[in-house]
């Protein structure tokens, strides 16, 4: 079992930064605190790390890659229409001798602009060829990335841009409306090719390691802040390359295995899934987006594809397990994180489910272990152990460790803490703390919000938030953002927002109190969210909104957030007037979907999606759809004709085919009837 880092490897991988040193990286020793409840950095399931001399870049790593297997493929891109087959010629691939020299080419492009070590190049583009290109390119420039969604809106985009001091923005040319504000723009198609490619030349191979050392910065992803506005969690190499070797060592990383890229780009398992693959030399490959929603296909196109490895954020990893899968399939792990874990997987898997957890700010994953198929077990599913050079202690609100068994919080310290947040020297004060378990002064212990206790045999169980901050479908989310942006709204006097679990489903509800006078404009589901949507992104938006003549306070003053009520017809903002169903068809579509959205009505006229619907639990609505009606409908269906009455028609019309081609006759919403 390999140990902590030993002095000569710090000297190789975590040199002094604005007053952060080497020592940052060392796993932590609770020998010098009796009775603490701190587990070894690498322990059972986990190996992997850093050793001695090893020393290299994700950028130089993948470089290698791309020398020693110059043609096998890097990455590969599916979309919608393209068969099951892996070997099919349409999909879009490129080599690592192709990805090398694209992300070369990038990299010198950047150069001859300025941008060097310590700067910040946002990428902004979808999952795709292009991204990849572009993150290697920025980080063979010598600079990090900022990872932006497309879809993010205009107002979070700036001020990431603005906050984290981005000197150019790398983006496709559909993005051309985009304001850069004076930052220096370079395109990129969606293989990752500059328009002036002929002409570029590349940065050399041997410049990309001088460029770059352990302690500079590799990449920002912005997180939900609890006053309204993200924080960017600041990633360093040597935090990044940790990841990578723990990954490569943990799962038998191989030139020739297949791992998909399904998180969405500012997620940052985003950063998991592309570098342990790049730098190891096997394939990326990208599903397309309605595959990447949908359970069923992408179990199918997980087979198809021959993937080996895959990480899917815990809802979605949930749904996977529940479903059929052929002993033949290829895939032998699947990697779960963003979420609780309430489910374990079945003895018949003919796979391995390995449930991981980690905040932004410790580099994607501090903790990993294997998952049982024990039904008896009447426990949720343990978060693993400490992965390799990571530390976790169980402690007090005075850092104390607790008794063994008992409840803390989790506080992580090694090599994957992160510097810190970006321009946020009181927050990073607060959260990344000296750690007193360590004996250099300078290494710091990160305090996640988080509560956990030790388990008998080692694991650790995670038990939920200290404060008022969730996970949902993978995403971190500040509660008081949300309120802090709808209390902006001019016709909200006071706001709280919640989430409610409806059947293992997280939602976000919003408590409004309105401003009683004539000047405010009226309360609509509709204007609350357009608000909210102007400055949030989609992840962060209520789906239901709740109004209350004042919100309920405890003895203290303080809101009573177990006091809110239920919502209800009598009290929830509806989506649209109330249209009765007007037919047996669209009578039983709304009994299937009223439940499970957790409403006690639904109208023909509302959109699914509006009424708090999203992709996994429109995949439950159509396996339901298809039961009941005996039809065969897609999940597309369902984004192309999001009402009841839309839906309603399509199964009509499904219906109507069918009967045509069996011959028999059929009366007008005859299998609704039935």
């Amino acid at each position: 079992m390999p140990g902590p880092v030993d002095g000569s490897t710090r000297a190789e991988i975590g040199d002094s930064h604005s007053g952060l040193n080497s020592a940052n990286l060392l796993s932590s020793r609770p020998d010098r605190i009796p009775h603490a409840t701190s587990l070894p950095p690498i322990s059972g399931f986990e190996a992997g790390g850093i050793r001695d001399g090893e020393w290299k870049c994700a950028a130089s790593l993948t470089s290698e890659a791309a020398r020693a297997f110059p043609r096998r493929v890097a990455v590969a891109v599916s979309s919608a229409g393209i068969s099951g087959n892996a070997n099919d010629p349409c999909e879009l691939r490129i080599s690592y001798r192709e990805l090398n020299a694209r992300a070369g080419r990038l990299a010198a492009k950047l150069r001859e602009i300025g941008v060097g070590t310590e700067d910040v190049v946002a990428l902004r583009l979808p999952r795709s060829i292009g991204i990849v290109v572009g993150a290697l390119g920025i980080l063979k420039a010598g600079a990090a990335y900022l990872p932006l969604n497309p879809q993010t809106p205009v107002a979070q985009a700036n001020f990431e841009l603005d906050d984290s001091g981005t000197r150019a923005i790398v983006t496709s040319a559909a993005s051309r409306d985009f304001d850069p504000h004076g930052r220096a723009v370079i395109f990129l198609d969606e293989a990752g090719r500059l328009p002036d490619e002929s002409s570029a030349h590349e940065v050399r191979p041997s410049d990309v390691g001088a460029l770059t050392a352990p302690h500079h910065l590799a990449y920002i992803i912005y997180t939900s802040g609890s006053t309204g506005k993200p924080k960017g969690v600041e990633v360093s190499h040597s935090n990044l390359l940790n990841l990578v070797r723990w990954h490569q060592q943990a799962f038998d990383l191989a030139p020739t295995d297949r791992m998909s890229l399904l998180a969405s780009v500012e997620f940052d398992a985003s950063v998991w899934e592309m570098w342990p693959v790049l730098c190891t030399g096997a394939s990326l490959h990208v599903p397309d987006e309605t595959t990447r929603r949908d359970p069923e296909a992408l179990r199918d196109w997980l087979i198809d594809r021959g993937i080996t490895i895959s990480f899917a954020a815990t809802p979605m990893a949930e749904r996977l397990m529940s479903l059929p899968w052929p002993r033949s399939t290829q895939l032998r792990t699947l990697l779960a994180g963003g979420d609780a874990l309430h489910v374990r997987p079945p003895a018949s898997l003919p796979f391995r489910v390995i449930n991981n957890y980690g905040p932004t700010e410790c580099t994607v994953v501090a903790t990993s272990g294997p998952v049982t198929s024990d039904e008896s077990a009447d426990v949720l599913p343990s978060i693993g152990r400490p992965i390799a050079n990571v530390a976790i202690h169980i402690l007090d609100e005075q850092l104390r460790p607790v008794a063994p068994s008992q409840e803390g919080e989790i506080c992580i310290a090694g090599a994957g803490v992160a510097r810190g947040y970006r321009n946020q020297p009181k927050l990073t004060h607060a959260k990344f703390v000296p750690d007193p378990f360590d004996e250099d002064l300078d290494a710091r212990l990160y305090r996640t919000g988080d509560l956990g206790r030790l388990l008998p045999n080692g694991d650790i169980a995670f038990l939920g938030r200290i404060d008022n901050q969730v996970k949902i479908r993978g995403f971190r989310i500040e509660l008081d953002a949300i309120a802090s942006a709808l209390d902006e709204h001019p016709a909200v006097k006071q706001s709280v927002v919640i989430a409610r679990d409806y059947e293992g489903d997280k939602r976000l509800v919003a408590y409004v109190v309105a401003e009683n006078c004539d000047c405010a404009p009226s309360v609509t589901h509709a204007g609350l969210r357009d608000h909210l949507a102007a400055s949030l992104p989609s992840h962060m938006l209520p789906t239901v909104f709740v109004v209350l003549d004042e919100l309920p306070v405890n003895a203290n003053g303080k809101i009573d957030r177990n006091a809110l009520p239920e919502p209800s017809d009598a009290n929830r903002l509806t989506v649209t007037t109330y249209v009765a169903p007007r037919s047996a068809t669209e009578q039983r579509v709304t009994e299937l979907l009223a439940p499970l959205l957790g409403i006690d009505r639904v109208s023909v006229e509302d959109n699914f999606f509006m009424l708090g619907g999203h992709s996994l639990l429109g995949t439950q609505l159509i396996a339901r759809m298809r039961a009941a009606f005996g039809i065969e409908l897609g999940l597309r269906a369902l984004f192309e004709s999001p009402t009841v009455a839309a839906l309603a028609a399509e199964v009509d019309r499904l219906a109507l085919i069918a009967a045509a081609q069996t011959g028999e006759a059929i009366r007008p919403n005859l299998i609704a009837e039935g």
